[in-house]
C-alpha cells in the first residue's frame, strides 16, 4: 500500500469523522428520541400484552368447548365462526415433500408451510439447517365471510389431499357441502423452487360478496447458522422486488418498518448464506413491511410482512405464487431468469447476493465470479482457488503497478535535487517559491507526482469488487485451508470468553491469524514503501505515525470478517512485496536518471492539468506578495 493510497484512506476517514460530528443529535433531539423510543416500547408492549390476552382468551375457550357436550360445542362454534365450524377442530398432523435438496412440512392447522430444512447444508454446530419450523414462523390469510365473520387461516385446519402426483400436495379447507378452498403445493425434483397456488371451488355465498382479495401476515425468525454472529447480521435483510423496478432492502443493520403502495413482484427474508423469498405472479399490493434486530440471542432479525393479494371468488382463476427455500448461490439465483423473456419480467433473485452496487457489482459478476467458477470446476481446495484467483489479478493489474512503481522511482532519482531546493527555499515563508520550483523540476524532467495516482485508481473497482465478493461466496462456507476450518468466517488461533470494554465490543473476543498475518504484512509493506517513496519533499508532521496506523486499524476493522478475505488480502500484499523489490532490482535508477536529464534539455511540453497547477500557484504568490506589501504599510 503506498503513500497515495494511505493519504486517500486518511482523507476518506477524515470526511466521515467530520460528517459524523457536524451531523450528531442536539440534547434535546437526543431526548426527544428517547420519549419517541420509550413512547413505541409502551405501544409495542400495550400490544404484546393484549395479544397475550387475546390468546390466553383463546387457549381457556378452547378448553372450555373440550368440556362442553358435542352439540353444544358444534352450535357455539357455528355461532363464531359460521361454515368454517368444523374446520376450528382437527387433528395436529404433517405432511412432508421433499426432494434431493430440501425438506418442507406442511401443516394442518394453517395449511402452510411450516418446516424448511436444507439438506446439503448445516449450521456452524454442524447441525442440520433449518431455516425455520413452526414456532419461528405464520403465514396466514384473512377470510371474511357472508356473514361478516372474519376468520384466519392459521386458526383453521385443512386436510391433506393426495392425487397422483407424488411431488404435489393439496391443503384443503373445507367450508360446507361442495365448498372449499384449496392451497396446492408441487416441489419438482432436485429444486429449491416450490410451486404455490390458492382456488377456491363453490365459495361464491360463502365468502363476502366484495371479495377480490386476500390479506396476507407473514412472519419469520431468522435464525443464526454462522459462528460470527457479528459478522453474519450484517448480512441479514428483508429484501423486495418492484413489478416493474429494482430489487431494493429495508436497513440492515438496526430495526426498520416501510409502507409501499406499489406492487411487489418477491419479498425476500435473507440471511448471510441462505433465503426465503415469496414470488408472486399477480404482485403484492398496499405492503408493510416490518423488520426488527435482536442485539443478541440465537434469532438475529424477525421479519413481517402485511400485504395483498388478488383472489378469485368465482373459482376460474388461481392466485399462484412460488416460494424459494435455498442458498444465496449467484449462479444459481440468475438460472430461474433463464429463457425469460423481457426485463420487466426477470425475477433478479441474485441481487439477494451483496456484490456491491455499480461497477463493482459489474467486475464481480462478468469478471470474479466467472473466474472463481471456472477454477472451482477442476480444483477442489477453495484455499488454492483464492490463491490463483489472486495471482490472475496480480497479473492482470501488473501494468498499472509497473506504472505506479515508476512513477515513485522517477520522484525518488529527483530528491537529491528537490533538497537541494528545499535548501535553496528554507522556511515556511518561501513555500510557495519551493513548491514552484519542485514542480518546475519535475515538469521538465517528465516526472509527475500525480502519475501514480491514475494506475492506484484504476485498480480500485476490483480491490473492491473482491472485498465484497470473498464475504459473500457461498463456495466458501465450511470449507477448510490450513489452520482455518472455515474460510467463510473467521480463523481464531486464540479465543477467551471474559468481556473486555471497547475490545469486546470492537475487537471480539478471538484472534484471527489470517488477519494478524495481512497486518504484519501490511506494516512490513508500509515501512519499506514510506523509504521507497521518499521524495525529499516536506511531509506534515505526524504522517509517518498515521502510515503506520492504518494497518494498525485494519486489525480491528478485519478480525471478526471471513478469513477468505483476510486470506486473500496477507497474499496479494506479499505479491505486492515481492513485485516491488523485482522491481528495485530489475530497473537500473542510473538510467532512469540519465533519462530524466536528458528530458530536461528537451522543448516541456505541459499538459492542461499542469498549466492550471502552475497558474493557481502564480497567483498564490501574487496574493502573498500583495499581504506582505499591505503588513508593511
Amino acid at each position: 500500500m503506498d503513500k497515495n493510497t494511505i493519504i486517500g484512506f486518511l482523507l476518506i476517514g477524515v470526511v466521515l469523522f467530520a460528517f459524523s460530528w457536524l451531523n450528531k443529535p442536539t440534547p434535546e433531539q437526543i431526548e426527544a428520541q428517547r420519549r419517541y423510543n420509550d413512547s413505541i416500547a409502551r405501544i409495542e408492549y400495550a400490544q404484546q400484552q393484549e395479544l397475550q390476552k387475546q390468546e390466553n382468551k383463546t387457549a381457556e375457550a378452547e378448553e372450555a368447548l373440550d368440556t362442553l357436550p358435542d352439540s353444544v360445542r358444534v352450535a357455539r362454534l357455528e355461532k363464531s365462526f359460521g361454515v368454517f365450524a368444523e374446520a376450528m377442530v382437527g387433528t395436529d398432523g404433517y405432511t412432508v415433500l421433499e426432494n434431493e435438496v430440501v425438506e418442507l412440512r406442511f401443516s394442518n392447522k394453517g395449511g402452510r408451510v411450516c418446516y424448511a430444512r436444507l439438506k446439503e447444508y448445516d449450521n456452524y454446530e454442524s447441525q442440520p439447517l433449518i431455516l425455520f419450523d413452526e414456532k419461528d414462523s405464520k403465514f396466514n390469510f384473512t377470510l371474511v365471510t357472508a356473514t361478516n365473520r372474519v376468520v384466519n387461516t392459521g386458526d383453521l385446519y385443512f386436510s391433506p389431499v393426495k392425487g397422483s402426483d407424488p411431488n404435489t400436495v393439496t391443503m384443503r379447507l373445507n367450508a360446507g357441502e361442495g365448498s372449499y378452498l384449496d392451497f396446492t403445493y408441487t416441489l419438482k425434483p432436485d429444486d429449491y423452487m416450490l410451486s404455490y397456488s390458492i382456488k377456491g371451488t363453490g365459495l361464491n355465498g360463502i365468502l363476502a360478496p366484495a371479495t377480490n382479495s386476500l390479506d396476507l401476515v407473514w412472519e419469520q425468525d431468522i435464525r443464526q447458522q454462522e459462528k460470527g454472529r457479528k459478522f453474519e447480521d450484517r448480512y441479514v435483510g428483508l429484501f423486495y422486488k418492484f413489478v416493474t423496478d429494482n430489487v431494493e432492502n429495508l436497513s440492515e443493520s438496526k430495526s426498520d418498518s416501510k409502507q409501499i403502495p406499489n406492487r411487489l413482484r418477491w419479498i425476500g427474508y435473507k440471511d448471510m448464506f441462505f433465503s426465503t423469498v415469496l414470488i408472486s405472479d399477480a404482485g403484492l399490493e398496499a405492503t408493510t413491511l416490518d423488520s426488527k434486530a435482536f442485539p443478541s440471542g440465537n434469532i438475529l432479525k424477525q421479519f413481517k410482512t402485511t400485504t395483498s393479494v388478488p383472489f378469485d371468488l368465482q373459482g376460474q382463476e388461481s392466485t399462484d405464487f412460488r416460494f424459494y427455500f435455498g442458498p444465496n448461490k449467484f449462479a444459481l439465483l440468475k438460472s430461474y431468469d433463464q429463457g425469460v423473456e423481457g426485463v420487466d419480467q426477470q425475477l433478479d433473485l441474485e441481487k439477494l447476493v451483496p456484490l456491491g452496487w455499480g461497477i463493482f457489482r459489474w467486475v464481480n459478476q462478468y469478471f470474479v465470479i466467472p473466474l472463481f467458477d471456472f477454477l472451482g470446476s477442476f480444483i477442489h481446495s477453495y484455499g488454492l482457488i483464492i490463491f490463483l484467483l489472486t495471482v490472475i489479478v496480480k497479473i492482470i493489474l501488473f501494468p498499472l503497478t509497473y506504472k505506479s512503481y515508476m512513477s515513485s522511482a522517477k520522484l525518488r532519482v529527483l530528491r537529491p535535487q528537490v533538497e537541494e531546493i528545499n535548501a535553496k527555499y528554507p522556511g515556511q515563508d518561501k513555500a510557495v517559491e519551493r513548491q514552484k520550483a519542485t514542480m518546475e523540476l519535475y515538469s521538465r524532467a517528465g516526472a509527475s507526482p500525480m502519475s501514480g495516482c491514475l494506475p492506484m485508481l484504476l485498480q480500485m473497482p476490483v480491490l473492491i469488487a473482491l472485498f465484497m465478493f470473498f464475504p459473500s461466496a457461498i463456495e466458501l462456507r465450511h470449507q477448510s485451508f490450513l489452520w482455518a476450518h472455515d474460510l467463510s468466517t473467521y480463523d481464531a488461533i486464540f479465543s477467551w470468553n471474559a468481556h473486555i470494554p471497547l475490545i469486546s465490543t470492537y475487537f471480539g473476543n478471538h484472534i484471527s491469524l489470517f488477519c494478524l498475518l495481512m497486518t504484519i504484512t501490511n506494516i512490513i509493506y508500509t515501512k519499506y514503501n514510506m523509504e521507497m517513496t521518499n521524495t525529499g519533499q516536506q511531509q506534515m508532521p505526524g504522517m509517518k505515525i498515521m502510515m503506520y496506523m492504518m494497518p494498525l486499524m485494519f486489525l480491528f476493522i478485519f478480525n471478526n470478517y471471513a478469513s477468505g478475505l483476510t486470506y486473500y488480502y496477507f497474499i496479494s500484499t506479499l505479491i505486492t512485496i515481492v513485485q516491488t523489490l523485482a522491481f528495485r532490482y530489475m530497473i537500473n535508477e542510473d538510467k532512469l536518471l540519465a533519462k530524466l536529464e536528458a528530458n530536461k534539455k528537451k522543448p516541456v511540453k505541459k499538459s492542461g492539468f499542469m498549466k492550471r497547477l502552475e497558474e493557481a500557484q502564480k497567483a498564490q504568490q501574487a496574493q502573498l506578495e500583495k499581504q506582505k506589501q499591505q503588513k508593511k504599510r
